[in-house]
C-alpha cells in the first residue's frame, strides 16, 4: 500500500484530532518552512482534521487494502485450482476442445475498488467545493466533465492497430495538450517501429474511475482509471489481457478537457 498521511505524520489511523495536531506540531518543530517535509507536514495535517478530507482520505486506503486482499485471494485461488502433474483430465475420445471465450473477466478486487469510488465520489465533491471556496454544484460538474473525458480518452490514447498507426495516432492526439503529445509521439514512434512486424493490436476497456484530487482554481483533476488490455500479436497463441491502474491529469483550456500526462501501474 501507498504510503498514507497518516505514514506523515507517524500516527495511527485511529488517532484523535488531539494526536493528530501534537504529531504535527512535533513535526514541523524543526523545520524550515521551505523544507518539503515542512509542507507535507501541513498537507496531511489539513487533510486529516477535516473530517470530510479525512474520510475520503480513509476510503482510498480502504479500496487500497481491499485491492491488495482481493488480488492476493485470486492468486490463491489460481494455485488451488491447478491441477496436479499428470492428472488432467483426457478429452472424450472425437470431442473437440471447446474454445475459450473471449469474453473479458473482472477480478472480484475491481468489483470492491468500484464499489468504494462509487461511496466516495459524492463526499470527494464536496470536499473539492469546500477547497475551492465555490458552489459544489459547480465543481462536482467541472469533475465530472474531466472525469467522463478521461474515460473517453484513455481507450484511444492506449489502444492501437498495427493496420493503422497513423489514424489510431491522430485520434489519440486530439485528446492530449500539445506539451503531452510531444511526449506521446515519442512512444509512438517507438510502437510504430515495431508494430507491423509483430502485428500488434492493443485494445483497452475501462472497467471503473474515480475523482482523486483537483488543484485550487479547479481547472487540473487528476482521475483513476482501472482498466484492461487486451493485446494480439502473430506470436501468441491466444490474446493475452493485462489489468492497469492509470492516474490521468486532466486540464481545462479553452472549454475543453485535455489529458496533460498519465501514470500506468499495472495490476497483474
Amino acid at each position: 500500500m501507498t504510503p498514507s498521511w497518516y505514514d506523515v505524520l507517524g500516527v495511527e489511523p485511529t488517532a484523535s484530532d488531539e494526536g493528530i495536531r501534537a504529531a504535527w506540531k512535533a513535526a514541523i518543530a524543526d523545520l524550515d518552512p521551505t523544507d518539503r517535509r515542512f509542507r507535507a507536514a501541513n498537507q496531511a495535517a489539513e487533510v486529516l482534521l477535516d473530517p470530510d478530507r479525512r474520510a475520503a482520505h480513509d476510503a482510498q486506503l480502504a479500496a487500497e487494502e481491499a485491492a491488495e486482499e482481493a488480488v492476493a485471494e485470486d492468486a490463491a485461488g489460481e494455485a488451488e485450482a491447478q491441477p496436479e502433474p499428470g492428472l488432467e483430465p483426457a478429452p472424450a475420445v472425437g470431442v473437440e476442445p471447446a474454445a475459450a471465450p473471449r469474453s473479458r473477466h473482472v477480478p472480484s478486487w475491481l468489483l470492491a475498488v468500484v464499489a468504494v469510488l462509487a461511496a466516495g465520489a459524492v463526499a470527494l465533491a464536496v470536499v473539492l467545493a469546500q477547497d475551492l471556496g465555490t458552489n459544489a454544484d459547480v465543481v462536482e460538474d467541472a469533475a465530472r466533465e474531466a472525469q467522463a473525458t478521461a474515460e473517453r480518452a484513455i481507450v484511444p490514447v492506449l489502444s492501437f492497430d498495427h493496420r493503422r498507426l497513423e489514424e489510431d495516432r491522430a485520434a489519440a492526439r486530439s485528446y492530449l495538450t500539445p506539451a503531452y503529445r510531444e511526449e506521446y509521439d515519442k512512444l509512438f514512434d517507438v510502437i510504430s517501429q515495431n508494430a507491423p512486424s509483430t502485428e500488434t493490436v492493443v485494445t483497452g476497456q475501462v472497467l471503473a474511475s474515480g475523482l482523486a484530487r483537483t488543484d485550487d482554481d479547479g481547472t487540473r483533476v487528476e482521475v483513476v482509471l482501472f482498466l484492461d488490455r487486451v493485446t494480439e500479436r502473430k506470436d501468441y497463441d491466444q490474446p493475452r489481457t493485462s489489468y492497469d491502474q492509470v492516474a490521468v491529469t486532466m486540464v481545462e483550456r479553452d472549454g475543453d478537457w485535455l489529458v496533460d500526462g498519465l501514470d500506468t501501474t499495472p495490476l497483474d
